[in-house]
């Protein structure tokens, strides 16, 4: 089977081809303000390899721009190839061999995820948790690792880890893996805040 993974959710960009027991993968240093190194590896190992058959696409936690950005280049590829469009966690597919950890990162506004990975899969929603609240945590656990994506110093023991095309083209022939479905979406930590504008008051001037 032809797979394909995209992966945006964080400062390091990935992408991977799996084919059989054939596995490329290509990394490069992922600016959120800037997608033009992601568009030419895409254009790269499409060149190279042809068409996919699965397109799977990292949903983050993370940049949402990054998330977004993989989600519309994911859909262009599927209307040109009429392949199965996928999506999965990005932290169930952290690089290294271990495939149950903790999974920690800025959640912005003070505030910082936490999330368990069980053999690769993420059996609950991520917590929210202040500095404190995760501090307590972590010092209550042993044995398990913990990985993040940001530079966090003020957890001692996090290991410095990315999210993987190559380990999520690997989740893709997973049959008891569950994924997401079209429309894809990126993970939301929080619900969307909308600004509802207000009602001009009679006699206002347009």
């Amino acid at each position: 089977m032809k797979i394909l993974a995209l992966e945006l959710s964080t400062t390091r960009g990935s992408l991977a081809w799996q084919e059989e027991d054939r596995v490329v993968e290509k990394n490069w240093p992922n600016n959120r303000k800037h997608s033009g190194s992601f568009f030419e590896n895409l254009e790269a190992m499409t060149s190279e390899f042809g068409l996919p058959m699965v397109i799977v696409v990292g949903l983050g936690p993370g940049s949402y721009a990054g998330v977004r950005i993989a989600i519309s280049a994911a859909i262009g590829l599927q209307c040109a190839s009429s392949a199965r469009l996928i999506g999965a966690p990005s932290i169930c597919a952290m690089d290294g061999e271990a495939p149950s950890y903790y999974a920690i990162g800025d959640a912005r506004r003070e505030s910082f995820f936490f999330a368990r990975i069980e053999n690769n899969r993420l059996p609950g929603e991520p917590e929210l948790l202040s500095e404190a609240e995760l501090k307590s945590r972590l010092a209550s656990m042993h044995d398990v690792p913990v990985f993040s994506s940001d530079p966090l110093p003020q957890f001692p023991g996090v290991q410095s880890r990315f999210p993987s095309a190559a380990r999520l083209a690997l989740l893709a022939t997973d049959q008891n893996q569950r994924f997401a479905l079209p429309p894809l979406e990126p993970m939301y930590l929080r619900e969307p805040h909308i600004t509802v504008p207000r009602k001009r008051a009679a006699g206002a001037i347009k």
